[in-house]
C-alpha cells in the first residue's frame, strides 16, 4: 500500500478536527437550559439544549377549570418558544465550525 497523498491527509485531518468541534458544540448545547414563555409570562417552560423539557411553571391565576384548553395551548406555546431558542443557539454554534478547505483536491 502506498502513502496517502498530502492533500488527502490534510483533508482527513480537517474532517477529524471538525468532527471534534461538532462533538464539543453539541455537548455544550446539551448542557444549557433555555426558557420560553407565553400568555404574557403566565406560563414558563424550561428545556435543555438536547430538547428535554425540564419544567413547566403555570401561574395559578390561569388555572380556571373552564379554561383548561387555553392553559394547554399556553404550555405548548411556551415549550415551542424554548425549543426555538435551542434551535437558534444551535445554528449559531454550528455555524462557527466553518468548512473543509478542499484546496488542491478540486483543481
Amino acid at each position: 500500500m502506498g502513502r496517502m497523498p498530502k492533500d488527502m491527509r490534510q483533508l482527513m485531518e480537517q474532517a477529524q478536527q471538525m468532527q471534534e468541534q461538532l462533538r464539543r458544540a453539541q455537548e455544550e448545547l446539551a448542557s444549557r437550559s433555555y426558557e420560553g414563555t407565553s400568555g404574557g409570562g403566565v406560563v414558563k417552560a424550561v428545556v435543555t439544549g438536547s430538547g428535554d423539557v425540564v419544567s413547566v411553571d403555570i401561574d395559578p391565576g390561569v388555572l380556571d377549570p373552564d379554561e383548561a384548553e387555553l392553559v394547554g395551548d399556553l404550555v405548548v406555546a411556551a415549550v415551542n418558544q424554548a425549543l426555538a431558542a435551542v434551535a437558534a443557539d444551535a445554528g449559531g454554534a454550528m455555524g462557527g465550525l466553518g468548512g473543509l478547505d478542499l484546496g488542491g483536491m478540486l483543481g
